[in-house]
């Protein structure tokens, strides 16, 4: 079976040999992210009615997978936003965390993500770094050394308020560079 969309005949079953994590520094990059935050939170979950745009974005830096094809960038496949507080005490948040359907079981993209944006907030300063988790969440951020602080419930869905254990997650210091995955092979 081939892929109808894209413009090569690549069989449907194929999977880019590896994806970057990044800050996104180009402008088709976040507008891919929030095409695909709009999938994932709009049309998927139907979290939002429209848009899942809000103020926090004028001021969030957008983290970026971005699938590789023969070595070039070719599709931004998840994406997380980070921000700091606006008290400058070294408080962050993460938010809207997101990966396309068909890749959330490649290249541990989320956990990916979830790492950049701690580490690159770690190395601008951050002392906690919290964000509201969809409670079927909970266990991957536990994994990945969070601990669930409070149950919570935002937008009519279970959250838990969470904080990233810092020691876990060194200072990233070049989040444009940021991270290389590659896909998960199942046995």
């Amino acid at each position: 079976m081939l892929r109808t969309d894209a413009i090569c005949e690549l069989d449907s079953a194929f999977v880019p040999c590896e994806f970057r994590v990044k800050w996104a520094d180009g402008g088709w990059e976040i507008h891919q992210a929030r095409a695909l935050r709009r999938r994932v939170f709009c049309e998927e979950q139907q979290v939002f009615e429209g848009d899942d745009l809000d103020a926090i974005d004028a001021q969030a830096q957008t983290l970026v997978a971005v699938s590789a094809l023969g070595g070039m960038p070719d599709e931004v496949v998840g994406t997380v936003r980070i921000h700091a507080a606006d008290d400058g005490d070294g408080l962050w948040w993460g938010s809207r965390l997101a990966v396309h359907p068909a890749y959330r079981k490649h290249g541990h993209l989320g956990a990916t993500l979830i790492r950049l944006a701690v580490c690159s907030a770690h190395a601008r300063g951050c002392r906690i770094f919290l964000a509201h988790v969809q409670s079927q969440n909970v266990p991957l951020f536990e994994k990945l050394h969070w601990t669930a602080l409070r149950a919570e419930t935002l937008h009519g869905r279970p959250h838990h308020l969470m904080q990233a254990d810092l020691a876990h997650y060194p200072p990233c210091h070049d989040p444009l560079t940021g991270f290389v995955t590659g896909p998960r092979r199942i046995a």
